[in-house]
């Protein structure tokens, strides 16, 4: 079946969509509006300092299995008690969408198109009172995720404890908690069902790897908040969810994805210590490509239209021209897909690139650079 990627942008009441066609699922962000340019937005004014008591630890150990339906139940709750207060409602004069409480000094990630353009918002808590208000410390768009500050944080801040990524495990009981649809501190329960996951959400837009991919609900409103395991650790921030464009677009149950902890402690430290990210760790061909179709106006591979010199490509003898049609394993048919298959890689990885030249298929040996 033929999936496609788009956002689903949520405001109070009314949910809009937008659809973007490519390979994989179709997938909506959870708040936000659609259509920012894939880069780094850093707020103005001086960098936020650096938190004292970052949202990082892993520390939290993992509790024995339940033995009794009860047992299970209240370890939910547990969960529920313990992380929830973490979790807040962001508010812009467009939409809403939720957010994760980064440390004690009032950061709080969440995801770039919850934040879109605007520059200020009111942050909803958990443990009720007056909202708040934030400003932007910084957004990167080409991976989803953003960093806001309070600007005037309580003492009462509850951050949360982010998990070891590399422990996710496909069966995992995961709870995702968030605002969907404004409903302020919702909490749905699934299962980790893949990891890994490299999706796009479309064309120009965040390629984003190793993503968590969970049966959990994920709603208009629940992008930017918390996928927890039942040990209290957030191990994902929730990001897309699935829609199937052979039934008009409507919402395929069962199908979120969220970026993984890792992910996100690393580009939340480097937006709160240098109100940018200064190192993507992402991989690149160092080519310009575009899609190309074939004799039946479907997609047939990715065409290179420039190389850059000295880069990965260039060493490796790519040139103009080519077509590329698979890397590794993967059948490469547009730009998108090609974005998906380097996502899953990191820079100084090794990948086979065949290319179509002249009439010919052409096997490469590409080490990848940085993007």
């Amino acid at each position: 079946m033929t999936v496609a990627l788009v956002r689903s942008p949520a405001r109070r009441s009314v949910v809009r969509c937008a659809a973007a066609l490519c390979t994989g699922a179709l997938l909506a962000g959870c708040a936000g509006v659609e259509g920012s340019d894939p880069s780094a937005r850093r707020a103005s004014g001086a960098p936020a300092p650096a938190p004292s008591t970052p949202g990082a630890s892993t520390e939290r150990p993992d509790p024995p299995d339940p033995t009794d339906p009860d047992a299970l139940q209240e370890r939910y709750q547990r969960v529920v008690r313990d992380v929830l207060p973490s979790v807040v409602q962001i508010t812009t004069e467009e939409q809403l969408g939720s957010g994760v409480v980064y440390d004690d000094q009032g950061h709080i990630v969440t995801n770039a198109h919850v934040v879109a353009d605007a520059g200020s918002f009111e942050v909803g808590l958990a443990t009720g009172g007056r909202p708040l208000k934030a400003e932007l410390v910084a957004a990167y768009e080409d991976q989803d995720l953003a960093v806001i500050r309070l600007t005037d944080p309580p003492r009462a801040l509850h951050p949360a404890v982010f998990g070891d990524s590399a422990k996710v495990r496909v069966g995992q009981i995961v709870l995702a908690m968030g605002n969907p649809l404004g409903l302020s501190s919702s909490v749905t329960q699934g299962i980790v069902s893949a990891v890994g996951r490299s999706v796009s959400e479309g064309e120009g837009r965040a390629t984003i790897g190793n993503m968590v991919q969970t049966s959990a609900a994920i709603n208009p409103g629940n992008s930017g908040g918390a996928l927890v395991d039942l040990a209290g650790r957030v191990i994902g921030i929730p990001t897309l969810a699935a829609r199937d464009p052979q039934f008009g677009a409507a919402p395929a149950p069962g199908i979120g994805f969220a970026i993984p902890a890792s992910t996100v402690r690393d580009l939340a430290g480097q937006m709160i210590r240098h109100g940018e990210v200064v190192d993507p760790d992402r991989a690149a061909l160092g080519v310009t490509v575009r899609t190309v179709l074939g004799d039946d106006f479907q997609p047939a591979g990715v065409s290179v239209v420039d190389v850059t010199g000295d880069g990965p490509a260039d060493a490796a003898g790519l040139r103009p021209g080519d077509l590329i049609v698979r890397v590794d394993e993967d059948e490469i048919t547009d730009v998108v897909g090609l974005a998906e298959a380097l996502a899953g890689h990191s820079p100084g990885d090794r990948v086979a690139v065949t290319v179509r030249r002249g009439g010919a298929r052409e096997r490469a040996t590409v080490t990848l650079g940085e993007a």
